[in-house]
């Protein structure tokens, strides 16, 4: 994993601390994607976590909040292709709507929400650099579903003029380039200001350590127990995901372990990192 001092707003720790902790850049971030003005931020929560079952799957949100207009907002960094986006914006969807229902709410109180995933990479490969989905009847062209819910992925990449310049110049910064508007100047300066005092040095340097562990762990099992046993019980668990926090793809994190692509989706999931 990198070292503290070389984290961009591109990785998920300096993203999610980013956003989280400057409220303004993250409303105006989500004004900008969304092309309207949104609410007060009222209801923020750090990579807020949603559990089903002790068997299945639960999710953790990126950047998770909520305006004073009752609209839901998830905010998610995607440094590489892992194949299932789309079907994960749906899971995202609905968990969302779970968490709502077991609070006691009724169908009528679900909120209006938006998935917004932000890919230094075109996704659908089509040349857009936004692709937003809203529910629409096949039959009827100008009949919508009007259920409140909204999927957004914004992507690097593409070379179409269907973008605002403040948006190119964001979608400029995530794919690497220099700050190039007001909004990614200011995000390039917090980024600085947390590299250079250390604001989240030793919470990264825990994370660090911990990911490093699982990483040693799965490396020595490897050598000891061999290849296949340390895949049947899970050992390789700790490479596969300290790879994919570099923002490996799957299919080459699958070659360097020397397992299967499903395999490493399984550990990615079982771990709520896709």
């Amino acid at each position: 994993m990198k070292e503290y001092e070389e984290l961009r707003f591109q990785d998920d720790f300096m993203f999610c601390k980013i956003l989280q902790e400057n409220e303004d850049l993250c409303k105006e971030l989500t004004e900008l994607v969304i092309g309207r003005k949104i609410g007060s931020i009222v209801k923020a929560e750090k990579q807020k976590a949603i559990d089903v079952t002790a068997d299945g799957h639960g999710v953790r949100f990126d950047v998770y909040f909520e305006d004073d207009e009752k609209t839901v907002y998830d905010i998610e960094m995607q440094r590489s292709d892992t194949l299932e986006l789309p079907l994960r914006s749906r899971y995202y969807q609905g968990m969302i709507d779970l968490d709502y229902l077991e609070k006691g709410k009724d169908y009528k109180e679900l909120p209006d929400s938006y998935i917004i995933f932000l890919c230094t990479f075109d996704l659908f490969k089509r040349g857009y650099h936004k692709y937003s989905f809203k529910p629409k009847c096949r039959e009827v062209k100008d009949l919508s579903l009007k259920d409140g819910t909204n999927r957004t992925f914004i992507c690097a990449g593409g070379d179409k003029d269907d973008v605002s310049e403040d948006m190119k110049s964001l979608i400029d910064y995530l794919a690497g380039k220099d700050a190039g508007s007001s909004l990614t100047s200011r995000i390039d300066a917090k980024v600085k200001e947390a590299i250079a005092k250390s604001l989240w040095r030793k919470e990264y340097m825990t994370y660090k350590e911990h990911m490093d562990e699982e990483y040693n762990r799965g490396l020595k099992v490897g050598r000891e127990e061999g290849r296949e046993e340390g895949r049947e019980e899970g050992k390789i668990s700790g490479r596969v995901i300290a790879r994919h926090e570099d923002g490996m793809p799957i299919a080459e994190i699958a070659k360097k372990s020397g397992i299967s692509e499903d395999e490493v989706k399984t550990i990615l999931e079982d771990e709520g990192l896709i």
